[in-house]
């Protein structure tokens, strides 16, 4: 089992984070967590989401998630699930999933269901 002191996991985050440059388009964290670790992306100005990147220890796959962070009345950042992808299997898919996020498909798909179940009412 790998943990965040194991060279291999250290090895794929700089390499995940150096190969997809988002130091322009978002504020970059990374966290260790019992089971895994996780990337999290906040955009810096285009629209006011949040994508995260996890892989467990245990899985061999990646996991994307996308929230869309919205201010309550007590100015404090609310997070909404708006899109999920699992099981990404390696860094091509993970590649792609990534760019198909940031260029708008997890808010297309997000609206086009709103959009859709509004009228299936």
């Amino acid at each position: 089992m790998e943990n965040k002191y194991s060279l291999e996991t250290q090895v794929e985050i700089e390499n995940i984070l150096k190969e997809f440059q988002f130091k322009n388009l978002f504020y970059i964290k990374y966290e260790f967590f019992f089971d895994g670790w996780a990337i999290f992306l906040k955009e810096k100005a285009l629209y006011p989401r949040s994508i995260i990147v996890f892989k467990s220890y245990t899985k061999d796959s990646f996991t994307i998630k996308s929230f869309e962070i919205s201010l309550d009345t007590h100015k404090e950042e609310k997070y909404k699930q708006i899109y999920v992808v699992e099981d990404i299997l390696n860094i091509a898919d993970l590649r792609k999933e990534l760019n198909e996020i940031i260029y708008g498909k997890d808010l297309i798909n997000y609206t086009s269901k709103k959009y859709y179940n509004y009228f299936d009412k």
